[in-house]
């Protein structure tokens, strides 16, 4: 008798996409809902095909979605013990160059017109000069991410870095949805990426952002195949004007390569903040604003294959 249960590869090539077993239970849900009594089993949250986000009965789901095999080898959940990662851009000294965003493309083998990064043109007033603002996964300590994914494939590490482990992720993209930030990307295909298949499959864990999965999500992961060995992320030593500086948390101190400073007394003398605080999403990542700015801002349009280093 053949076996019923299918890999998580399986599922995907046969196919059948998380969206479309969602939208199901969500029919399920308005076709049950005034028929059945309340229950006291365990509650799953799902988002529907219209963007609403439904509660349903765990036992109603194992029933109507396929058992998907999301075992995992990968031993990436474990953090630096006693690290606390953080990262604070300064940006007055930022002069929008995106050589951070090409350090990082090719840190990550990424073609040289994707990163983990986004360089934003910033406005804060009518009458206010524009600024650069570089934005990537924030890391948070209340990632709402990890809470909307249905099989732990994104996590917290105890260093403060949010992972993906891509063996796991069955690409329903519910993470991309709940990021707030819109800081992930999904993968659509590995044909793009900067080595063959043979290369990719050799790769270790972390040693890049992800496996390069096709059909799952990848973003910043404060590069931690380089942290582990006491070496800065990518895009901290691929910057020329200093402007990003990353560090402990614990030991109070961030460096950008050139200068060590204490992150305490950097926040407080130089007002630093963190990018959409009302949210409750405590990011690890810092600003410092572009108050007496290094640079006069100069309005470009970026091609990060020119800028490949």
């Amino acid at each position: 008798m053949e076996n019923p249960k299918k890999t998580r590869r399986e599922f995907l090539n046969d196919g059948v996409v998380v969206a479309a077993a969602t939208s199901v239970v969500a029919g399920w849900l308005y076709a049950l809902r005034e028929s059945q009594k309340p229950s006291e089993n365990e509650k799953v949250k799902l988002l529907s095909t219209d963007g609403q986000i439904v509660e349903l009965d765990k036992e109603l789901i194992d029933k109507i979605v396929p058992e998907i095999d999301v075992s995992s080898e990968h031993n990436v959940r474990d953090g630096i013990p006693g690290r606390k990662w953080v990262m604070v851009f300064d940006l007055s000294k930022c002069k929008g160059a995106g050589k951070c965003l090409s350090a990082c493309s090719k840190m990550h083998y990424l073609p040289p017109n994707r990163s983990y990064i986004n360089l934003q043109k910033m406005v804060d007033a009518e009458l206010s000069s524009p600024y650069w603002m570089p934005t990537l996964c924030f890391h948070c300590d209340n990632p709402p991410c990890v809470k909307v994914c249905p099989v732990d494939a994104t996590f917290k590490l105890s260093d403060g870095i949010v992972g993906i482990d891509n063996e796991r992720c069955i690409g329903c993209r519910f993470c991309m949805v709940a990021c707030p930030y819109s800081e992930r990307t999904f993968n659509w295909s590995e044909e793009d990426y900067m080595l063959t298949p043979e290369q990719l499959s050799e790769i270790t864990p972390h040693e890049m952002c992800s496996s390069h999965k096709r059909g799952t999500v990848e973003k910043c992961d404060f590069c931690p195949h380089n942290v582990v060995k006491g070496e800065l992320p990518a895009c901290v030593t691929g910057c020329p004007y200093g402007v990003i500086y990353f560090g402990d948390e614990n030991e109070d101190s961030v460096t950008n390569g050139t200068e060590t400073l204490k992150l305490s007394e950097m926040l407080k003398s130089k007002a630093g903040y963190r990018y959409m605080e009302e949210l409750g999403t405590k990011p690890r990542v810092y600003y410092l604003p572009p108050v007496d700015r290094t640079f006069p801002f100069e309005d470009r349009e970026f091609d990060l294959s020119k800028n490949y280093i």
